[in-house]
């Protein structure tokens, strides 16, 4: 397996940040009622992790070990200023519906873990792959978890596009079926709880299943030879 498709499979799956790492899941669980929601912050947050990840590897040598994490710290926060900026310019809806947790992305562990334990110890290649990958990784279950709290909390999915890319998107929403009363438990955080506790278990079950597949191995029997000493 070469290099690129290994930082790929962890990316996606074997290290999911979401899913097997549990990193950023204040704002997973909080503004993922919708998907459109969960796909601005995603989005947001890949954009950050790309860009942290460039700008660390290319200044990893210049850096001195002991100021690293207080500089990182610092090109995150500058990457996340600009993407706040440019929320609040293009989509100021959207940016309202996020509400603080647009700059809480400095703070989040996913892109502080991934430009310490990766970026500065990797290429600039394979620095932004991870990034891109990371990110994507953490929008899909942003939007898996947003779609199913959207689609049992209002039985809508898309509802409020409009709000990321503008007022012709209204005409994305999809009306599954009619709610009189909204499902306040899949909208609120507990229901946030459960569907994430639910993903991770079909997670969970998929790899046992996987790894039941995988032809096993034959166990080698090591015979011990015993050496007499003769006189």
């Amino acid at each position: 397996m070469s290099k690129y498709q290994d930082i790929a499979k962890q990316g996606l799956w074997s290290n999911n940040p979401g899913l097997v790492q549990l990193l950023g899941l204040c704002p997973l669980l909080a503004v993922t009622a919708t998907i459109t929601n969960a796909l601005g912050l995603g989005v947001a947050t890949l954009i950050v992790l790309v860009g942290s990840n460039i700008l660390v590897s290319l200044v990893r040598d210049f850096v001195p070990k002991e100021i690293r994490i207080p500089v990182f710290v610092m090109i995150i926060a500058a990457l996340v200023t600009c993407v706040q900026l440019l929320v609040n310019a293009y989509a100021y809806g959207l940016y309202l519906s996020l509400g603080i947790f647009l700059p809480l992305i400095v703070t989040n562990c996913v892109i502080i873990g991934r430009a310490e334990a990766f970026a500065s110890r990797n290429s600039l290649a394979h620095s932004a792959f991870d990034g891109l990958m990371m990110g994507l990784g953490f929008t899909a279950v942003l939007v898996v978890l947003g779609a199913t709290r959207e689609v049992l909390g209002q039985g809508t999915l898309f509802d409020g596009a409009d709000l990321l890319l503008g007022d012709w998107a209204k005409s994305l929403t999809i009306h599954l079926w009619q709610v009189d009363n909204a499902f306040l438990l899949a909208l609120l955080p507990p229901g946030a709880f459960i569907a994430m506790g639910l993903l991770i278990a079909l997670k969970n079950v998929i790899d046992l299943k996987m790894k039941q597949r995988q032809p096993q191995m034959p166990t080698q029997i090591v015979e011990r030879a015993r050496i007499t000493k003769v006189s």
